[in-house]
């Protein structure tokens, strides 16, 4: 069972909305997730409301062997720059 990390689209047309599923490899791209880790909504105007992630179930995920695709990966990276900002507030 290889699983993944990847982008699962939600919402309307034209309004897209993202959730971040730790998922079989194997399944469509409506398969259903193992889990829901998180989501991102492109329109959002800050990377907080941009991205939320479970950092400690992401971090989880990898452990166990899964793989981030790219484009996770370069938002859980945005994730972590902009959650020690409202931790400082």
């Amino acid at each position: 069972m290889a699983v993944v990390i990847r982008l699962q689209r939600t919402g309307k047309t034209k309004q897209a909305y993202y959730r971040v599923v730790a998922i079989e490899k194997s399944r469509g791209p409506q398969g259903r997730p193992l889990e829901v880790i998180g989501s991102y909504n492109p329109r959002g105007e800050k990377p907080k409301e941009k991205v939320q992630i479970d950092r400690a179930r992401y971090e989880h995920w990898i452990k166990v062997g899964a793989k981030a695709s790219d484009s996770v990966a370069s938002l859980a990276r945005l994730a972590n720059k902009a959650e020690p900002a409202a931790a400082a507030k």
